[in-house]
């Protein structure tokens, strides 16, 4: 019902072949496997595999076979689904981003909390005109390697997916497009017509929203929670991390890494296919584009 999953350029089954009491399964040569392995040993055997992998860059992750391909996918949007955090970009359009981005940094850690947080550095983005969130998008924003695959694959095998992001709903309605998401959720920024007003609309959409999007959704589908995939980067992504079947940290902060299901820190989105159980054969390798 178990399995070492490994994931990284160079994977081989040899290296671990003492851990192994039957053949392993191949996902993708020399990149992606699966070891079946017992439930009761695979604490053990994940810091063993992670003992003899160490210095090399592979993402390795005990996974349950069981539901193992999920119908839902719940996908942070800033540092995840895309390579930058929009707020710190819109900072930076106003000369503000080392001030933010600081801020932004600690929240994500766990540090302060996230509402706060936020409402802190709209604040400071008041007066900034509205054509700075076009150049942001336009000049900034870029789809992480992956996300095209991991979407269209997913839902070529019938899941829903979804964004949620504490970012702002300019931005994910525009991401949850280039990407291919069923539907999207984010914060409002509020403006004059003419520039920010440095305020946000409440509610703030944080890490209990997040919670409750995948609540709803769940309770929509008409599954189960072990049939979600959650993923994230940050301390407000941790709620529904830790409540879907498959919580993934991805190149996340420590305090999410540690505390997540499983954790891929070296692989880009393509590997979330490989800890569902997909071999290359069956994932859709979607052109990327920069948005």
């Amino acid at each position: 019902m178990f399995v070492l999953n490994v994931i990284g350029k160079g994977a081989a089954p040899a290296l671990f072949t003492d851990l192994a009491s039957t053949a392993p399964v191949i996902l993708s040569p020399g990149f992606a496997f699966d070891l079946p392995v017992a439930e009761k040993d695979a604490p053990l055997l994940l810091a063993e595999a992670s003992a003899l992998a160490e210095g090399l860059k592979l993402d390795i992750n005990i996974v349950d076979t069981r539901r193992r391909r999920k119908k839902l996918l719940l996908a942070d949007m800033d540092s995840t689904i895309i390579n930058v955090e929009c707020l710190d970009e819109l900072a930076d359009m106003a000369g503000l981003k080392p001030r933010i981005a600081a801020i932004t940094e600690r929240a994500m850690r766990g540090e302060i909390e996230f509402e706060t947080a936020l409402k802190e550095r709209v604040g400071l983005l008041k007066g900034l005109k509205l054509d700075a969130l076009e150049r942001t998008y336009a000049e900034r924003v870029r789809l992480n390697p992956g996300a095209k695959n991991l979407l269209a694959t997913m839902r070529a095998h019938g899941a829903h997916t979804m964004l949620v992001s504490g970012g702002f709903g300019y931005f994910t309605r525009r991401v949850a497009e280039a990407a291919g998401f069923h539907a999207e959720r984010g914060n409002t920024l509020l403006d004059d017509g003419v520039a920010l007003t440095g305020e946000v609309a409440m509610p703030i959409l944080g890490r209990q929203a997040k919670l409750q999007a995948l609540e709803e959704a769940v309770a929509k589908l008409g599954i189960g929670f072990e049939e979600a995939l959650a993923v994230g980067d940050g301390a407000n992504d941790l709620a529904m991390i830790q409540k879907a079947g498959l919580g993934v940290a991805y190149h996340a902060k420590p305090v999410v890494a540690a505390a997540a299901g499983a954790s891929i820190a070296h692989n880009d989105l393509t590997a979330l296919l490989y800890l569902q159980g997909y071999n290359d054969s069956e994932i859709s390798r979607a052109p990327e584009r920069d948005h």
